[in-house]
């Protein structure tokens, strides 16, 4: 909803720098080209290069700077010396890269924070002139889709670690008021111990004690019944997809086949017993039924739910002790690396892509 206007009258002056130049256009033309900002963030975001004038001179004038998104902007003496080591994926947001930042010598990935042992962490961010820049830590195996299409299926024993590692971050944003909305296996990263971190917010939302949503919106295998009929939901829909994936990580297989849309997936969800194999153990079998049942308001939701629960006898919910050990299956499955890209594709990038570290790169 726009601003109602009280008549009709004279347009405002355009706001002037203290030096007297108008800044209007240069507002307009600085937020068409950096672009929407996800509540995740972004990798490499270009700006748009058509309908604009423009930009003025760079270090842009502070006023300017407060219209724009919340990244520190920086002039290229200050941006951090980085140098391409290879291609990681194409995000919905752009273009993710892993990098070396040669002032410390670390190995990131340039893609709201939020800090736990199982989110994926943000490093440093920053905006140049033709782009926003997001650094976070390098995972080095891979997602966790990817573990799971190679290993078919895990035992048990792997699938109890990988849930009460996503049962101690989903219980951590729940906390805080955060909704994920988007829990799957691609949006999990394995670090180079095989441990999971939670990856992509862009479609998290935060939710007041008794608020509810009603978008449609995350990946139909995995969206509760509540969010398919459009609502009202709440925090209790992530626990849905936890046993979406949780079934799939165990079984091989989804519970339920994908469907062309959000109405036709509503009645496979709804015509489907979710039955678990009769491979799976009964503490297995009963937490999944505990997770994917239909009513939000009967379904585990609560830290001390899965502390009890005979799935998980044995396991102490502490981060610390959950990373002990590395995950076997996932260390020896460890992606191939991806070649660099050609570096004249970055060519407008506000940082140099070419510098050289003084001695050779970790990772």
């Amino acid at each position: 909803m726009g601003a109602t206007s009280s008549g009709p009258g004279p347009a405002p002056d355009p706001v002037r720098s203290p030096q007297g130049r108008a800044v209007g256009s240069w507002v307009r033309a600085l937020l068409g080209r950096a672009g929407s900002v996800p509540g995740s963030g972004l990798a490499l975001a270009p700006r748009s290069s058509t309908e604009e004038p423009p930009l003025p001179g760079w270090p842009l004038p502070q006023l300017v700077s407060l219209f724009l998104p919340e990244f520190p902007v920086r002039p290229s003496a200050r941006q951090p010396q980085l140098k391409i080591l290879g291609f990681v994926a194409k995000g919905s947001f752009g273009t993710i890269l892993k990098v070396l930042d040669c002032r410390q010598e670390k190995v990131c990935a340039v893609k709201r924070q939020v800090r736990h042992p199982f989110v994926h962490g943000l490093g440093d961010s920053w905006q140049g002139q033709s782009h926003l820049f997001i650094m976070c830590t390098y995972c080095s195996t891979g997602d966790l889709y990817a573990l799971w299409r190679t290993a078919g299926s895990f035992t048990e024993a792997t699938v109890r670690l990988f849930a009460a590692e996503l049962v101690l971050v989903l219980v951590y944003l729940h906390d805080l008021g955060i909704m994920h909305r988007d829990v799957k296996m691609e949006n999990i990263l394995l670090d180079e111990r095989g441990h999971l971190k939670l990856t992509d917010f862009g479609l998290s939302r935060h939710l007041q004690w008794g608020e509810r949503a009603h978008t449609i919106c995350g990946t139909l295998q995995y969206m509760a019944p509540e969010v398919l009929s459009g609502g009202p939901y709440s925090h209790a829909a992530d626990w849905w997809s936890l046993g979406v994936l949780l079934f799939a990580l165990a079984s091989g297989e989804f519970p339920v086949a994908p469907a062309e849309d959000h109405t036709a997936m509503l009645e496979r969800v709804k015509a489907s017993s979710y039955e678990s194999p009769p491979t799976f153990s009964p503490a297995l079998a009963r937490l999944l039924a505990e997770l994917l049942c239909h009513n939000p308001l009967r379904r585990l939701r609560y830290l001390h739910h899965f502390q009890g629960h005979p799935f998980f006898r044995g396991v102490a919910f502490d981060a610390d002790l959950l990373q002990k050990d590395p995950v076997a299956v996932a260390v020896a499955s460890r992606p191939s690396e991806q070649p660099p890209p050609d570096p004249a594709a970055f060519a407008d990038f506000d940082c140099d892509l070419e510098a050289s570290p003084g001695r050779p790169w970790p990772g």
